[in-house]
């Protein structure tokens, strides 16, 4: 089964999506903020990366931009709860840094499984 890298800042969401993920079987690796996101990115080699927009350290536009210059054909999913500017500044910065699929927080299971299950058919 697929390696999904999961960069969130938030444990609740982490939480959430391992149990929605992990259901269906993914192999999942997790990390708190986008530094640590990309230290695992570079040690775990996942087909997917889902990563949150706004976060410490390391913000999820900067992931998306590093990975890209590391890696052109990751695949990579933006999620985002929003902020001072909004949701759909922030995915729609996303989707042209790279992203191949955007999800609005909070989110349905259903949506989220459906999101991977694109991206992952979409690298084979």
């Amino acid at each position: 089964m697929s390696k999904i890298l999961v960069i969130d800042d938030d444990a609740l969401v982490r939480n959430t999506i391992a149990h929605i993920l992990g259901r269906e079987g993914y192999e999942l690796v997790f990390a708190s903020d986008g530094r640590q996101g990309l230290q695992l990115f570079k040690s775990e080699h996942p087909e997917l990366i889902i990563t949150d927009i706004i976060m410490p350290e390391k913000e999820g536009l900067e992931v998306i931009r590093e990975i890209r210059e590391m890696c052109s054909d990751s695949k990579i999913i933006a999620i985002s709860g929003g902020g001072r500017l909004g949701n759909s500044d922030f995915l729609a910065m996303a989707a042209k840094f790279g992203a191949c699929e955007i999800i609005v927080k909070p989110f349905d299971p259903s949506e989220l499984t459906e999101s991977v299950s694109r991206c992952l058919q979409g690298s084979k």
